[in-house]
């Protein structure tokens, strides 16, 4: 079962959470980023994401050997949305279990810090004034960055 995925869908959380379930485990640890309504003093009405998918997940598997490794944790899951997403939406979401706590908080913050940064996924923020700009992407796209709607 591939541990990373690009979804255009909502995650089904629950099923994530009781996949990564393991007798030996006790501490569990998840990571939710939301899509907000304001970024750097503007008013966002949602975004759109992209990805070279392909790449995407061979680097997110990557990134979770790396913190399976690094962290002695059990397992780790990831989904990252794609697509237009509202304010409020769940854009990524990221699970961890290992059999202690410290591990599961340490491997989740090293899973997104290291999703942020290395995978090929750019984000376009739609604001309420109309326009729209590529924002906070690690390895952004051949657009323009800044244009009106």
């Amino acid at each position: 079962m591939s541990r990373v995925s690009i979804a255009a869908a909502p995650a089904d959380t629950d099923a994530l959470r009781r996949a990564l379930q393991r007798p030996g485990c006790g501490g569990f640890c998840a990571f939710e980023g939301w899509v907000r309504e304001t970024n750097e003093g503007r008013a966002v009405s949602g975004l759109d994401y992209e990805a070279y998918t392909e790449l995407a997940l061979a680097e997110g598997e990557r990134i979770i050997d790396e913190a399976i490794a690094r962290y002695g944790v059990a397992d780790a899951r990831c989904v990252h949305r794609v697509g237009h997403l509202a304010v409020g939406d769940t854009a990524v979401w990221i699970g961890v279990v290992s059999p202690h706590r410290d591990e599961a908080f340490r491997a989740c913050r090293y899973i997104i810090d290291q999703i942020k940064q290395r995978l090929p996924i750019w984000k376009k923020e739609h604001y309420l004034e109309g326009e729209s700009s590529w924002v906070a992407c690690a390895h952004g796209p051949a657009h323009e960055h800044h244009h009106p709607d």
